[in-house]
């Protein structure tokens, strides 16, 4: 896959490329709690839907799972033993997944950057091509 990239901030370009971190408590999506899904800011690849984001007080997204695969790879970075996430299809650095979140949905805390998503309401998902995830919204 080749991937496009002259639409991204240089915070996204940080974030997704070069494995960066945005600043806690202070991006797009941490309090965002709109329906919907997020989406991979590079190739539009689904990963998330607001059903499984939860306020976990780190200062980024966090989410009990994806919605659709993800990699998951050991990270040994700055002295820490951690799993980081990363988008199946643009390979884009998304965050990390911790084992601290609720243990009524598994235990798992994704904790992801918002530079490297791309929010889609759920009364857009038909027009923007994410039908297939409209019915996760119908109550």
């Amino acid at each position: 896959m080749t991937k496009k990239l002259d639409h991204l901030t240089e915070m996204q370009y940080h974030v997704t490329q070069e494995n960066g971190t945005e600043p806690p408590f202070r991006n797009e999506f941490d309090s965002h709690f709109e329906d919907g899904i997020y989406v991979d800011v590079v190739s539009g690849e689904p990963l998330f839907s607001s059903l499984d984001k939860y306020d976990a007080g780190c200062g980024w997204p966090a989410f009990t799972k994806p919605i659709a695969k993800v990699t998951e790879h050991f990270d040994t970075t700055h002295g820490m033993r951690r799993v980081e996430v990363r988008s199946q299809q643009a390979d884009s650095h998304l965050g990390h997944v911790f084992e601290d979140g609720p243990q009524a949905t598994g235990g798992l805390r994704y904790c992801i950057n918002s530079a490297a998503l791309r929010f889609v309401p759920k009364d857009k998902l038909e027009a923007e091509g994410y039908g297939e995830y409209v019915s996760l919204f119908v109550r």
